[in-house]
Formats: C-alpha cells, structure tokens, sequence
C-alpha cells in the first residue's frame, strides 16, 4: 500500500509489506464449519466452576492434560498494539482437521490438509457486560499477509485471496491458525488477544454433555442438502420446525448449505449464529451442578487448540470469569458487510471499516458506550496519563498526513506530537482518505523513534520504508478516538441484521 501527501509538507514514503511473522497454521477452502460456539459455552462453563467448586485443584490438572497450544512464533511481529480497543478480542476458528478421530465425524481423508469455514471475532466489550461475534465468511477477498511456513521461511503477501485459505497456508494435518490470526489483526486492526480452534470431535462432545442444543429449520431438510454430490435427495436428516440436536446431528446442522435459502455460505452463518445463541442459552439456563461441570469443562478443553495465552486452566479461568456477567440479550451475532463478487464475498466499504472503529471504541451494535470507567476528556482519551507523561519525542521528525474524510485530525495529532518535543516537519493530507487505522512509516534504523510516536497512538501500525523519515498517517481509529455516537456507529444494515443470543430461535436462518 502506498501512502502519498497532496499539500504542501513533507515527502511520502512508500509503505512495504509488513516484515514477517505469522504463525502455525493453515487454511484453504473448505466445506465445514466446526463451531466457535464451543468457545463461549467453554468460557461461561468454566467460570461457573471457578466460582462454584473452589479448592478442586485435580480439576486444573486434568483441564491441563487436555489443552493443546499452537505455537506463537508464527504471529506476525507488524501487529497492532496492545490497548488497540479497551475491550477484548477472541479469534474463534471451526477447524475441520481430520487428525484424533475427526474424520469419522466429518468425513474426508485423515491426511488431508487442516481447513477452516468457519471464523469469527469475539469482541468483548471494556465493561464486560456486553459481546458481539462478528463473523467473516470463508469466501471473503481479503490480503492475507506474510505467514510462516513449516520449513521456517516466510510466504509472500497475498491480496484477493479468499479468507479461509489463510489457514491452509502450510498445507499441514492441523492448520495454521498464526495465519488466520494475522489475517485478521490485518483486515480489522485490532489486536487479537486469544485465538482458540474448535475441532469436530470436542464440538460433538459438547453438544452430548450439555444434553442437546435447540435449534430450528425453516423447512425439510434431506442428506442430499448436506451432501450435494448425492444423486438422489436420500432421507429426511432434520423436519422442518423446532428441535433438539447433540454429536453427528448437531454437527451435520451446522454444516448444512444446500437446499436452504439461495444454498450460500451466508446462510448457513445466520444459522450458525442461531446455533451458538442457543448453546449460549442452553449452558446458562442449566442450573449446573458440581456432577455436570466436570464433564463439561472437559469436553471443553478437549476441543480446544489455543495460543500460548490461554495455554493452562489458570489462564483460561480467568478469561471465563471476564464474561460471566455478560447476559443473553447484550450478546451480539453479526455479519461484516458484504456482497458478491462473482462466487465470492466482497467486503462493503465504508460500512466494515466504521464497525471495526465502533469495536475500538467499544461502541454496541444498539449505540451504547460500553467502555467502561475512562479517564480524562474525550479529546485525549486515547493516552494514558501515565504512558503520556513518559513520551519525550526530543530530536525526532515526524510527518503528519490525514488518512480519513473528518477535518482537523492533522492539526489534532501535531498539536499532541508537538506537547510530546517531537518536531512536526509538516501536516497534510494522505493520497486516499479511506485508512482504517493509524500507521507510522519509519525509515531504516528508525524503528525506535517511531515507536515513541505510535506511544501517543494506540493501536496504530508500524510499517518500515525503504527511505528515511518517519511519516504519521492517520486512520479512522484515531478519527474515533472522541468516541462520539455519531462517528463510532454502526452501520444501520449490521445493527438491524444483529441477533441476540435470547432472540427467536426461528427467525433469519437463511439468506436469499
């Protein structure tokens, strides 16, 4: 991406790629759909236990012995910052890898390669009363950026590429969820601060312990909609109408495409979404008891692959206990914006960019401010006092271009550079006003001096330039940063396409 200036000041630098680091994963195209909703029904689950067996210390250790890790050496080092949203992000990624008995379940060979159709950013907001799933389809035309490779080497970034191929990147057994990660800080820049993989297996175990989960299908539904390829229509698999489905049935609704709606992979989304409202439903209105916990978590854990950052039963404890008081109705299911492109997805601009700033702002889908105590006036509300009274920007030059459409970001952004000693060579406009999110172009060796700047700009990107100086341009994220109703909304088809986890079992399952 090149950024260019169109007033007077200073020279522009040319953007490159962001230096590598991904991470172990892969994926490509694929046909199933192994559910996050295991995730949130996990973390609700195991905060229920904290709180309500404590002293059981041979829970941990078991919960220990079933949690598997990917490791962190595949996540991109060009990431945005920690604190690029107040809230909490969580990468949740159906992952349909035919390793430990998964391919009884989802058919397919054992050693094909890990895929990925499902996907979706848990957002949970500051005040942590409140969460929305956005889900971004696997069609979806995106840049996946550099990840990294099995041998160790880097690939090449890729634009236009269909969103699930970042976690075939590799073309191993379990995927590579570092790529999908990447992909994701890439397309929203949020910082994702867990990534958790849910397999077929531990998603058919959940859904038994739990004893079944609620769902609802608008009309007949045979094996030749699961399975198009058939040559005849075969059995009815589900009837039209309400009921309860656990293991194989559960599996086979979720991955359900054909015969419903226009057939597309949107629609079975919407259902997807109505399927983890309800398992939501279902954990929460249960009544646990001690006898139940136990199996729960654990089926839980045994589906799980996760970052290091939720690597023990400790850690995923205390995220669990984070979402305990958010309740059914604030729990959000969305969609990015989109439309076709041919037989893919397009992303709809700018719509998905204001609901990425409505998350950093810790905006909801209705228009509330859920981010929770803040400190200082709106205008700085992006600066600690306490990271801002340790910014000395003494002998450092700094560009500043306004990357967006809002008027006085430039002179906004200098007036903090030049409070911080740091020399202001110029403001100005960038060559395309449509950045998401704040980026600062250094110069070689300059690394040190431009992270001093992104110290007053949190969540902003660092990128290296071929030549020297240090440009600031600014993104929709600093844009947003007065957090105002009006500039951090979200746009009116997300909000009014929006389910809630307490919604009507029955209604928006299909598209088309």
């Amino acid at each position: 991406m090149t950024t260019s200036q169109q007033a007077t000041p200073p020279r522009h630098r040319r953007r490159v790629e962001p230096p590598r680091q991904g991470g172990p994963r892969g994926s490509r195209t694929a046909r199933r759909r192994k559910h996050g909703p295991a995730r949130i029904a996990f973390a609700i689950v195991v905060s229920v236990l904290v709180l309500g067996t404590a002293g059981l210390g041979w829970i941990y250790l078991k919960l220990n012995g079933n949690i598997d890790t990917f490791a962190a050496d595949g996540v991109s080092g060009e990431r945005p910052q920690a604190g690029s949203s107040k809230g909490k992000n969580v990468l949740v990624i159906g992952s349909d890898a035919r390793t430990g008995g998964n391919s009884a379940l989802g058919g397919g060979d054992k050693d094909d390669i890990g895929r990925s159709d499902t996907a979706f950013l848990l957002h949970v907001y500051a005040d942590q009363k409140h969460a929305v799933a956005v889900s971004v389809p696997r069609d979806t035309l995106v840049t996946i950026p550099p990840c990294k490779l099995p041998d160790g080497s880097w690939t090449k970034t890729r634009t236009n590429t269909m969103f699930n191929e970042a976690y075939s990147v590799g073309q191993t057994a379990k995927g590579n969820p570092a790529c999908t990660q990447n992909t994701v800080e890439k397309l929203t820049g949020l910082r994702v601060d867990h990534t958790v993989v849910v397999d077929f297996k531990g998603f058919a175990e959940l859904t038994d312990v739990v004893g079944g989960v609620n769902v609802c299908l608008p009309q007949d539904v045979y094996q030749g909609d699961l399975n198009p390829n058939r040559t005849t229509r075969g059995k009815v698999l589900f009837h039209k109408g309400e009921q309860e489905v656990s293991g194989q049935k559960a599996l086979d609704y979720v991955r359900i495409r054909h015969g419903i709606g226009d057939g597309s992979d949107i629609g079975r989304i919407k259902r997807q979404q109505a399927f983890v409202a309800s398992l939501i439903q279902k954990v929460k209105s249960d009544g646990l008891t001690p006898t139940k916990l136990l199996p729960l978590a654990d089926a839980g854990t045994k589906s799980m692959t996760v970052a290091p950052g939720l690597g023990t039963a400790n850690k995923l404890i205390s995220f669990a206990m984070s979402l305990e008081n958010i309740d059914l109705h604030n729990t959000k299911f969305v969609t990015i914006p989109w439309r076709y492109e041919g037989s893919r997805v397009a992303i709809v601009q700018p719509d998905t960019d204001a609901l990425w700033a409505a998350l950093r702002a810790d905006q909801t889908i209705d228009g509330k401010d859920a981010g929770g105590k803040k400190s200082g006036t709106a205008a700085t509300a992006s600066v600690s006092p306490s990271v801002d009274e340790q910014v000395s920007g003494k002998g450092i030059d700094v560009a500043v271009y306004n990357g967006t459409t809002a008027s006085g970001l430039g002179a906004r952004a200098a007036a903090t550079l030049d409070d911080h000693d740091f020399t202001v060579t110029g403001t100005a406009n960038a060559s395309t006003q449509d950045h998401a999110t704040t980026v600062i172009e250094y110069g070689p060796g300059q690394k040190p001096q431009a992270q001093s700047v992104a110290k007053l700009f949190p969540g902003a990107r660092l990128h290296s330039a071929t030549s020297a100086g240090i440009n600031l341009i600014l993104g929709q994220s600093y844009a947003t940063d007065d957090r105002s109703a009006e500039s951090t909304a979200v746009p009116t088809e997300v909000a009014d396409d929006a389910r809630s986890a307490d919604g009507d079992l029955c209604s928006n399952l299909s598209y088309g």
